[in-house]
């Protein structure tokens, strides 16, 4: 090889590192902290996603309940959805099973159809098509299902959604502190507790000093009653890794600060696990101009899938078309929902975790359209979200929803960046809670100069202040005292991603699946 073509290669190598150059500070502070076993600054959002993101999503082997041999006949417009029934009923007395959607068009909610939604509430069912594409597998819905109350336009209810047999109980008080990032608890009694069992790990306390501790240095509003009366939420929802007496080890970290004064509480956690929705296209008839909070039908009337009560499920290689709301994850735990299409028109919101939801990873999602809220987050406490290598349009930006979202990453997201499109009630502000993290985001709207996260124009904009490390794309800047951390700005840093570098660091090497999307 000659020195000229030597030159060229070096050249080529440093210009393919150069947009990730610098090291970031914030990075070195997590492994040191990590390596001396101190509180580090960042979350660690490592343990989202099926199986933790250790392993790759499973093509089961199921038995097969084909939907065209309980009636479904494709492509012949007439209704599909009770062949869809019988054919779950099927898989779920089976204990198991795949519900099967041979390539064509299924037709759902059509006029003949009652206005009730498709539910799963059992355990390893998983709806599997032949491809996502316009030829492949197409649940098509003919009409929108009404609100529940006609006064509430969130209160459609999802066409298809899982759930889980029973409730949560109380099982325990918690009886010490507990740092954050840390893994274990003590409990008053854990005689009804066992290894495997998944809990809800529950505080509400409306205690001002730790209301105000929660969203400080914000100033609590008057108008934000949700926090003020009912107080401080959490409800992460973890594994039992073990138990030693009266001591309970977690699978995964702790992202709040417990305090045995506080009244902590641990719940179980009644769940489906094992749900899959693969290889399939969503397909309604939302032709429509969207209007935000003009109608029900516009926030929330062709809301396609919720994965309710799950844990270590997912939703891949799926398109959504024509839908205001196409997937959202309520009450659900470590679970993925990857290589997602959003196509059509404009609707309400794009892919979010809400509900209290845990360790939900949100991967590859591509909204061609821009939904009017992007990919998210939103209340009940939703914690430990990451939302990892997703696009969508600059006009728009990404979502949190108030009602107690925090600890979540958007990591090596490309899009819009602006006030006003994360939502909420007035009552329930803030819109986010501590530690939402900003890695390596790429901004593609205009630049603003000194962005703002708490707005001085309107009510709907308050974040306590975020980490935001990397971020580049356009030429922003940041107000100091609205951030806690802003590093990098302009400039990409190393390591790209935040949520690949600490599974690696836990880990001791990227499993096999991650490789392909990096």
């Amino acid at each position: 090889m000659t020195i000229k073509n030597i030159y060229i290669l070096v050249l080529a190598f440093l210009s393919s590192t150069a947009h990730y150059s610098q090291t970031s500070e914030t990075w070195e502070n997590y492994v040191q902290a990590k390596k001396k076993g101190k509180e580090p600054i960042l979350p660690d959002f490592s343990y989202a996603g099926y199986k933790y993101s250790e392993e790759q999503i499973p093509n089961v082997n199921f038995k097969i309940f084909d939907v065209t041999e309980y009636g479904a006949i494709p492509s012949d417009s007439k209704s599909d959805k009770n062949a869809i029934k019988k054919a779950i009923a099927a898989a779920i007395k089976n204990k198991e099973g795949i519900i099967f959607f041979p390539k064509g068009t299924y037709h759902v909610n059509t006029d003949k159809d009652d206005s009730s939604p498709i539910i799963i509430n059992s355990s390893n069912i998983v709806f599997r098509g032949e491809g996502e594409g316009e030829n492949g597998s197409i649940l098509h819905f003919m009409n929108d299902l009404p609100p529940a109350d006609p006064k509430k336009l969130y209160s459609c209810p999802a066409a298809i959604q899982t759930s889980a047999g029973g409730s949560d109980k109380f099982l325990t008080n918690v009886t010490s502190n507990a740092t954050r990032e840390t893994f274990e608890i003590k409990v008053q009694d854990a005689s009804k507790l066992k290894k495997g069992d998944w809990v809800i790990l529950k505080l509400i306390n409306n205690d001002k000093k730790l209301v105000q501790e929660d969203i400080s240095p914000l100033e609590l509003e008057d108008d934000w009653k949700k926090i003020i009366n009912t107080g401080v939420q959490v409800n992460e929802r973890h594994q039992i890794a073990s138990i030693k007496g009266k001591t309970v080890v977690f699978c995964e970290p702790i992202h709040y600060n417990v305090r045995k004064k506080h009244g902590w509480k641990l719940y179980s956690f009644a769940h489906s696990e094992g749900l899959g929705f693969e290889n399939l296209r969503f397909e309604g008839n939302w032709k429509k101009e969207f209007v935000h909070h003009r109608s029900a039908e516009d926030d929330s009337g062709w809301g396609i899938l919720k994965v309710s009560r799950a844990v270590n499920s997912w939703v891949r290689n799926c398109t959504f078309k024509n839908v205001t709301n196409p997937l959202g994850f309520s009450q659900a735990a470590y679970s993925t929902a990857i290589d997602i299409t959003i196509e059509g028109n404009i609707g309400h919101s794009s892919v979010h975790a809400g509900g209290g939801s845990t360790g939900i990873l949100i991967a590859n999602v591509n909204d061609l359209v821009g939904m009017h809220h992007a990919v998210g987050v939103g209340g009940g406490s939703t914690s430990a979200t990451v939302i990892w290598r997703s696009k969508y349009p600059s006009h728009t930006s990404f979502e949190s929803h108030a009602s107690q979202p925090r600890c979540t990453l958007f990591d090596n997201i490309e899009g819009g960046f602006f006030t006003g499109r994360a939502g909420g009630a007035r009552q329930s502000l803030p819109n986010h809670s501590k530690y939402l993290v900003l890695w390596n985001y790429k901004q593609t709207s205009a630049a603003i100069k000194d962005f703002r996260f708490v707005a001085t124009d309107s009510w709907y904009w308050r974040i306590v202040p975020p980490i935001i490390v990397g971020f580049h794309g356009a030429e922003t800047t940041f107000k100091n005292d609205e951030v806690q951390i802003a590093e990098s700005i302009g400039t990409p840093v190393q390591p790209e991603s935040l949520f690949e570098e600490q599974l690696k660091l836990r880990l001791g090497e990227l499993p096999n699946w991650i490789l392909t999307y990096k």
